[in-house]
């Protein structure tokens, strides 16, 4: 019993190290924002 409670510890530790680095990046990383232009074959335009 005492490996199965040590395996949930380490378990539960590694998940909260995963959320801290996911919310770090969500608080200190801002995307750039950049205008994206994207060309449209004209087959796709006429529908044949």
């Amino acid at each position: 019993m005492p490996s199965l409670i040590r395996f949930f510890v380490v378990i539960g530790v590694l998940a909260g190290l995963a959320y801290g680095a996911m919310l770090a990046l969500v608080t200190f990383v801002e995307p750039q924002q950049r205008e994206m232009t994207q060309g449209v074959p004209a087959q796709k335009l006429t529908g044949k």
